[in-house]
């Protein structure tokens, strides 16, 4: 009955992350009648906060450069890292992910979208069949002042508001201590100042990314309403056909005439359901808004869901006001270990940021991980962590410095002798440049956030001069990576594998086609993009 209904769209979009805007301009290009609807007051979601990469292999930048790579090769990857997954990971999902990565990039590309290569950046098992260097694509610096007011309530604005690139990332870290890390950080600078002189105002990483889609959508004149939560799933015999949306406290009703799109997160944020699925509260870098809302809502119609019990793990902290951070390049540069509680190693410091999660989660030792680091780590490299605020961190015991080892432990709580012993047995490794225990250094992607001024071995280091340093930390997590179970087109399913119609699920609202890794750099936005547009794309065509 049409007179139910407040108003009437083609597609409906809930979430402003990559997937949802990727969802909303694919439709809105197929000239579709589209709404878009964001839960919280600020556009982005965490693509918005993120490093704004996206995995995509057999990528035109790719090819243009003379880089070989072909859909064989990446599926044989993907199967060689992720292996069997489940039905989040199928084969057809993976081929759909490879097939349609060109044509998004293609599409956003001729709508706007300045893509650009990260070229360094290997796939994070590049040892692996099919493993490649340079599949990862980011969005280049975007001059955030092209969406005049609409700015205001960018996520992105909470973010990093410098024109950073993911290249840009692993030199600065060591932008005073090597020659290659002193030129990057002279281009930033000046690319910078540059942008400033120009009356630009320019954002890198995840806020480039977000700024540029939407910078598409208010182009293409599709509205959006912040907040302004779906809060209940409309269905017809079996069938999605609109929504009830909550906007900014009136209840609207909103019939989606070719279906609903669910891109709006994961539940990063959500303390029961990381208690009950993870076993932790979580200590997530995900936005305050990731409440598992769009995952409910589709369990509640009947999906499947998949996945729920993993997430984009890595090493977190905790600052002394209580936000989370999650940090990368300095767990894996030289004259650095990770410990437990007992002050012995566990892991490759240098793997995957979600090798490294997993081997928190699963290390058995009571107690807190420690980040273990001499004097040189602390001069020669960035630390994300605390920089500029190193006295509250101290204070507030998350950071401990002390001019021994052996002071360090007693601080700690960890035993100065097994502590001295695990040191004593990894400046050996760091001598002979084989890290005969965990194998750290090994791969070309240690090798990345590696110092190449040290030898033998770039991420080695031995642990010898103080003050010491120890910064204690946490399983965090980029976002959660189960959810709403979908096809290859994005097609929400039941547990007895059909489809709902009209409705459609992207991005960390649904079960990762990545399974339980992360193959390369972007393998959370780059899917979340890739199926946005499969969503949309099948909800143009005609019945």
């Amino acid at each position: 009955m049409t007179e139910q209904w407040d108003t009437h769209v083609d597609v409906l979009i809930a979430g402003t992350g990559a997937a949802g805007l990727t969802a909303a301009i694919t439709a809105a290009d197929a000239g579709l009648g589209v709404l878009v609807v964001e839960s919280t007051p600020k556009w982005g979601g965490t693509t918005a906060v993120s490093g704004g990469g996206l995995w995509m292999p057999v990528n035109p930048l790719m090819i243009r450069a003379g880089v070989p790579d072909s859909v064989e090769e990446a599926l044989q990857y993907m199967q060689a890292s992720i292996g069997d997954a489940g039905p989040a990971s199928s084969p057809e999902r993976r081929r759909a992910f490879l097939d349609s990565g060109p044509a998004v990039m293609r599409l956003l590309g001729r709508l706007g979208v300045r893509w650009t290569r990260a070229k360094d950046y290997p796939d994070y098992y590049p040892d692996r069949p099919g493993g490649k260097v340079g599949r990862g694509v980011e969005v280049a610096p975007f001059d955030t002042k092209l969406l005049g007011a609409w700015y205001a309530t960018a996520r992105a604005a909470d973010g990093l508001p410098a024109p950073v690139t993911t290249d840009d990332v692993w030199l600065l870290a060591r932008a005073w201590s090597t020659p290659r890390g002193f030129v990057r950080g002279a281009r930033f600078v000046f690319r910078t100042v540059g942008g400033l002189a120009s009356g630009k105002r320019l954002v890198g990483l995840g806020g480039a990314l977000s700024c540029s889609l939407m910078h598409i959508v208010r182009t293409q004149q599709t509205p959006v309403w912040l907040s302004s939560p779906i809060v209940e799933l409309i269905t017809e015999d079996g069938a999605v056909v609109g929504a009830v949306i909550d906007k900014k406290g009136r209840r609207m009703r909103v019939r989606a005439r070719r279906g609903v799109v669910l891109a709006a997160g994961g539940f990063a944020r959500n303390a029961e359901w990381r208690q009950k699925h993870h076993g932790i509260p979580g200590y997530s870098a995900a936005p305050e808004g990731d409440l598992g809302t769009a995952i409910d809502l589709g369990a509640r119609a009947g999906a499947a869901l998949e996945l729920m019990d993993d997430a984009w793990w890595g090493a977190g902290t905790v600052g002394p006001d209580g936000t989370h951070g999650f940090i990368l390049s300095e767990r894996s540069m030289p004259f650095s270990i990770v410990v437990d509680a007992a002050g012995e190693r566990f892991t490759n410091e240098s793997a995957s940021y979600i090798d490294f999660g997993h081997a928190m989660l699963s290390h058995t030792v009571p107690g807190p991980t420690w980040l273990v680091t001499d004097v040189r780590h602390a001069r020669r490299y960035l630390s994300t962590a605390y920089v500029g605020r190193k006295k509250q961190w101290l204070a507030a015991g998350t950071l401990v410095e002390a001019a021994s080892l052996h002071e360090l432990a007693d601080i700690t709580g960890m035993d100065p002798v097994r502590l001295a012993a695990t040191v004593k047995r990894f400046n050996g490794f760091a001598r002979t440049g084989v890290d005969a225990d965990f194998g750290r250094g090994r791969t070309v992607y240690d090798n990345y956030y590696g110092d190449p001024r040290v030898k033998p071995n770039p991420n080695l280091g031995p642990l010898e001069r103080g003050p010491f340093r120890a910064l204690r930390l946490y399983p965090g997590d980029l976002g959660t990576k189960g959810g709403l179970l979908t096809d290859a087109d994005a097609r929400v399913l039941r547990e007895d594998g059909t489809v709902i119609p009209g409705l459609y699920g992207a991005g960390n609202t649904t079960a990762s086609v990545m399974g339980r890794t992360y193959p390369g750099p972007g393998s959370t936005i780059g899917p979340a993009v890739v199926f946005g547009y499969r969503a949309a794309r099948h909800a143009a065509t005609p019945a």
